[in-house]
């Protein structure tokens, strides 16, 4: 049997789990702790096998020309093509971000998002820093919402967002604080013995669990008028440094095929700090990742730039682009490696 190559995910079972899932200063005991492990080191090493449906002579042959063809563009033509797309006029207009009474529930008064693809919320279409994404790729249509992480003035509006959405996943690409910086409000329960209590709902910390690159949290969701309940999975990667990119592509990788596999209903909504930069490098991964998986070609380019249609300044920098095209070949190279 094929295995990833990498450092094995480890779980942690103490008293220190509360502070990653709360804080809390509750002490856990490992003999009263009624967690169930929701996902095991062996399914991850096996998600991150991605294999194409068909394996035939002929695709075997496909994917290692492809896998040279973005070798050599890594070498000679990255930059060129990301300045391409720096240099591309988009014309989005920002009024409703723009607006007075909307200005305090933007994290950075530069990232806004775009009028046309914004999130309404509600009846009466009230404004979030959210964007609905649509990215387009071999006919099929992956569907996102791509957000700055919640101020605390936000959390209400975020949540609801879920719900009317009626996303069951939550990608969390950022921790709160980075460099004693505040990157994103702490928007979910301290602890399983307490709820959340917001306007509208009460959130509940059902189960969690610690791994070595991100950390899985499922909540219950109850609506307080009608007492409607809803499940969602909040998936935050943890590894990726302030300034850079992930120095363990094998963790990301796992982190981005766990999230496909665990969705099921409603966009995937997506945030880092901003709702750009490495929220964009995840959706580009997300969708050649499935699109491998089917056998399907794809334009990491052309990815990209719809990206960038819909919500301004997705994958800020050349380091989070080159990051792309990194994990991209590593998937590729096993494949062919396996072969």
């Amino acid at each position: 049997m094929w295995s990833a190559s990498g450092s094995f995910l480890r779980d942690k079972w103490s008293s220190e789990d509360d502070e990653l899932a709360g804080p809390s200063h509750t002490v856990s005991s490992r003999l009263h702790d009624t967690r169930i492990q929701i996902v095991s080191e062996r399914e991850l090493a096996q998600l991150a096998q991605v294999r194409p449906l068909i394996f035939s002579f002929h695709e075997q042959s496909a994917i290692k020309d492809c896998f040279k063809m973005l070798q050599k563009k890594v070498e000679y033509e990255i930059i060129q093509e990301f300045m391409d797309l720096e240099y591309k006029n988009l014309t989005g207009q920002f009024n409703s971000g723009n607006e007075p009474c909307n200005r305090d529930k933007n994290r950075y008064r530069d990232i806004l998002p775009y009028d046309s693809t914004r999130v309404p919320l509600g009846e009466n279409k009230d404004y979030i820093n959210a964007n609905y994404i649509r990215i387009i790729n071999a006919g099929e249509e992956y569907f996102y919402i791509a957000t700055q992480g919640p101020l605390p003035g936000t959390t209400d509006d975020f949540w609801q967002m879920v719900l009317e959405n009626n996303a069951n996943i939550i990608v969390m690409i950022t921790r709160e604080i980075e460099d004693r910086i505040i990157k994103c409000h702490h928007y979910w329960p301290i602890s399983m013995k307490e709820p959340l209590e917001l306007r509208n709902c009460h959130i509940f910390l059902e189960n969690y669990q610690i791994l070595q690159y991100f950390i899985i949290r499922i909540f219950q969701v109850v609506r307080k008028s009608t007492g409607s309940r809803h499940i969602v999975k909040q998936l935050q990667f943890t590894n990726w440094p302030d300034h850079g990119t992930p120095a363990s592509v094998d963790g990301f990788i796992k982190f981005v095929r766990y999230v496909r596999k665990s969705h099921l209903t409603g966009p995937i909504i997506v945030h880092c700090s901003a709702g750009v930069g490495r929220t964009g490098v995840f959706l580009c991964v997300d969708v050649v990742f499935s699109a491998i998986e089917k056998n399907f070609s794809f334009n990491i380019k052309n990815i990209v730039a719809q990206m960038r249609e819909q919500r301004y300044g997705m994958i800020q920098t050349k380091e989070q682009y080159c990051f792309c095209y990194k994990i991209v070949l590593e998937v590729l190279r096993k494949i062919v490696t396996f072969n």
